[in-house]
């Protein structure tokens, strides 16, 4: 037998005449091959690469805190040196955009680059594929071992692969709601079984989803359950780089011993050898064209090469390149020319532009922002010593990470004074706000009633700021009511 996959069954459940036809295809496990090359260790490069990301950003300390966290009950996410409100979800629009405009990108380029190198199911079905093989064998022993009757020995491989997997699923749902609770005092929380509700539910499961996902279902999430495949093909054409196997070079395929004169025998220069589909994590044949299951990891290309190696024939029936290149017999130098075509050359545009605008707003915030409100049950009233008052409260939102002393004063009539509970005199108030923190400070504006025509006078509440290494002055319009 020359292809080592196996059949897939199908149910009939439909017969149309004398043909049997099956609404879906009973899935069948795969037991991918494994193999060395520079697509392979690009794969690992990514899982290391992505994983000591996930895995250490919670243990970083940033000011005495923990540097990455999204405190979903203070209602703050801190960045590093960054603190984030509420109030900045504009950031996570952009930063979704952006994110959308580079996929668009990178699957216009060179197809799903994304799924075959650094999406989750992909990095972590790698992890548990690794597992598997280190403690159940080779892909060949793996198919004895499925077909193998239940006894001891395979009870305890399969007993110590999923414990295994276990411990891998439960640290990484540990480490994700890590991101939303302090990881530090977590650990002794879990250890003393003082966890909250919801950190048990999360912790459950995302565990739970991590090990089915990675370690069941694989490539049916890449198949039937991301969309991603589904709208590739309004992103890739002809001039896309995709995993690609070269008909006009390779066909007719055939077996062969290397000393033959396989073009004398009217072969191509495949040897249907069927390694390619045995590497191939989510199964398929990669000679029948371009396919949505196709998640571009090139795993193939790896595999092929050594075949190609072995037989001593040149190198690349698959590879990177595009359906243009194949089709036309065009040069690679051509194939590369042609990547800056217009609809790159938009997405860049536009990914350079919402990534500027998401950063230049990030840099250049204001480290204190505010919101003056009037108090809407007495907007103005006459006072001892022939004074008119207004009442307002001032909304103060200090975004750095150091205590703030906040002057506040107003300016656009003559003899303004700000008032506050604690002042009478001045004709200003001073108060510190405190780091990363969130404060509603009451005032009252006064100003003699002599010389004030009734109705409203515009003014200006001036904000002077100041914290250890800044300096910033704003002002805010508003309104002086003078009753009738």
């Amino acid at each position: 037998m020359t292809q080592e996959v196996k059949r897939a069954k199908t149910i009939p459940i439909v017969e149309v005449g004398t043909t049997e036809q099956a609404l879906y295809e009973v899935r069948r496990k795969i037991h991918p091959r494994s193999v060395q090359g520079l697509y392979a260790n690009l794969r690992w490069f990514f899982v290391w690469f992505t994983q000591i990301i996930f895995y250490g950003l919670p243990w970083l300390q940033w000011n005495d805190r923990q540097a990455v966290l999204f405190d979903l009950g203070a209602r703050k996410f801190y960045l590093f040196g960054l603190v984030l409100w509420p109030q900045d979800i504009i950031y996570l629009a952009l930063l979704l955009i952006a994110s959308a405009l580079a996929l668009f990108l990178f699957t216009a380029v060179a197809g799903r680059l994304f799924c075959g190198y650094a999406c989750p199911q992909t990095v972590y079905t790698e992890i548990f594929m690794w597992i598997e093989k280190v403690v159940e064998g080779d892909r060949f022993a793996r198919l004895r071992l499925d077909a193998s009757p239940w006894n001891a020995r395979k009870i305890r491989l399969r007993f110590t692969k999923h414990v295994l997997w276990v411990a891998v699923a439960l640290w990484t749902g540990f480490t994700f709601i890590g991101y939303f609770s302090p990881i530090r005092p977590l650990i002794g929380e879990a250890l003393s079984g003082s966890l909250g509700f919801w950190q048990i539910f999360w912790w459950g499961f995302y565990s739970f989803a991590t090990w089915g996902n990675a370690g069941f279902m694989r490539e049916q999430v890449c198949k039937y359950m991301c969309p991603y495949a589904r709208f590739q093909s309004v992103m890739v054409d002809n001039d896309t780089y995709v995993v690609t196997y070269d008909p006009v070079r390779g066909e007719p395929r055939g077996s062969r011993s290397r000393k033959e004169d396989h073009r004398a025998a009217g072969k191509g220069d495949c040897v249907d050898c069927s390694i390619c589909v045995q590497v191939c994590p989510t199964g398929i044949d990669i000679r029948q064209g371009l396919q949505v299951e196709c998640i571009g990891c090139g795993l193939c290309v790896d595999a092929c090469d050594q075949v190609m190696d072995k037989m001593n024939y040149p190198r690349g029936l698959i590879s990177y390149s595009t359906e243009r290149t194949i089709q036309n017999r065009t040069s690679k130098s051509e194939a590369r020319r042609r990547v800056l075509r217009p609809r790159v050359l938009i997405y860049s545009v536009l990914l350079l532009a919402v990534t500027g605008v998401l950063f230049g707003s990030l840099f250049t915030r204001d480290a204190l922002r505010f919101d003056v409100i009037r108090d809407r049950t007495v907007l103005a009233r006459e006072i001892e010593g022939g004074n008119i008052e207004n009442v307002y409260r001032l909304q103060l939102m200090n975004t750095t990470e150091s205590e703030m002393l906040v002057k506040v004063s107003a300016e656009g009539l003559t003899s303004l004074k700000v008032r506050s509970s604690n002042n009478s005199d001045a004709d200003h108030i001073e108060v510190m706000v405190s780091a990363a923190s969130n404060s509603m400070l009451p005032l009252r504006v006064e100003h003699p009633v002599d010389g004030l025509e009734p109705g409203s006078h515009p003014i200006h509440f001036v904000i002077e700021s100041s914290w250890p290494g800044g300096r910033e002055t704003v002002r805010e319009a508003s309104s002086f009511i003078v009753p009738r």
